[in-house]
């Protein structure tokens, strides 16, 4: 059996891929710089060690990506006739059950730390030969700033390259990124809740932050398992479908030949594949030139449609 070839982005998907994973590395880079950040200052406060925590999950998104990313690129052989192209489904997949792993451990520390009555203290020191003592707290707030801005900056040059590219890790993590301003915004609630005397204001923040964490994770997870499911192609944001089923019935149902056509598709990372189901005129001469012709004519529709196979029948059952 010979295996088919392996698929190549458009050269302005490709750049823009090239991109992302640029990105990704100075995500990863940006990351480590936080998380030394936060480890340095956090202190005995519940809420800083949950958003060290988040911080120490976004290395998960984009290691996944940049790995899926190597192996998407090997072209189809004997063992794996149609490529590498699911693995970008997997790595998505990896990365949310990791999401949603963490936010379970999240939350479960914070009510344990509530339910403890635990009550953090965050002490003074002297910064230099300054006769004033800084209270520490204010350290931690400094830190937490930094880990807000970089993500939300991230986030929203991630974002557009996900859409483009239709890439649900990237996705993934650039909703994480976008959403950390809220985790670090909790931790400095926590942190002057500590220092004005409430000592459950620190583990509810981080209750708050782990909330957030498991309800990104749900989301993704699920996603992730109806794409590994062959759901029906849908959008990276949100979950509608792309129509891509309705945009082949309607053009091919303009050739004067065609009777009658539907589509089945899945998604393969990048990629949709599928087959697709014709009714052609009586009277064909060459229906085997005429599929290949069809095929060629429903792939040129879209940059994700590809691996598209075209099945003759007598009457489509709807």
């Amino acid at each position: 059996m010979k295996a088919r070839r392996g698929y190549i982005l458009p050269e302005d998907k490709e750049r823009l891929l090239r991109r992302a994973i640029r990105l990704e590395w100075i995500s990863l880079f940006l990351t480590l710089t936080i998380v030394v950040a936060m480890y340095l200052t956090m202190g005995s406060s519940q809420a800083m060690k949950m958003a060290l925590l988040e911080d120490l999950l976004a290395f998960v998104p984009p290691a996944v990506f940049l790995l899926a990313m190597r192996i998407r690129r090997r072209p189809p052989d004997e063992s794996h006739p149609y490529g590498y192209s699911r693995a970008i489904l997997l790595a998505f997949l990896a990365a949310a059950v990791a999401i949603l792993m963490f936010g379970l451990f999240m939350l479960m520390d914070s009510l344990s730390s509530l339910i403890k009555r635990e009550h953090p203290s965050i002490g003074h020191f002297q910064l230099f030969d300054w006769q004033y003592q800084i209270w520490g707290g204010w350290i931690m707030i400094a830190a937490l700033v930094y880990a807000m801005i970089l993500p939300v900056i991230l986030g929203h040059l991630k974002m557009p390259l996900a859409e483009a590219l239709h890439e649900s890790t990237l996705y993934a993590d650039a909703d994480m990124n976008k959403a950390d301003w809220m985790t670090a915004a909790a931790a400095i609630v926590g942190i002057l809740g500590i220092g004005l005397g409430f000592w459950w204001a620190d583990s509810l923040a981080a209750a708050v932050i782990s909330l957030d964490v498991l309800k990104d994770g749900v989301t993704h997870v699920r996603k992730a398992m109806f794409n590994l499911m062959d759901q029906r192609p849908t959008e990276t944001i949100g979950n509608k479908p792309l129509g891509l089923e309705d945009l082949i019935a309607e053009t091919l149902l303009r050739e004067p030949d065609i009777l009658d056509a539907a589509s089945r598709l899945r998604e393969e990372g990048h990629i949709v594949g599928g087959e697709i189901f014709v009714v052609l005129a009586p009277g064909q001469a060459n229906v085997a030139r005429r599929v290949q012709e069809i095929a060629e004519q429903a792939r040129a529709l879209d940059w994700r449609l590809y691996d598209l196979i075209v099945m003759p029948v007598e009457v489509i059952e709807r």
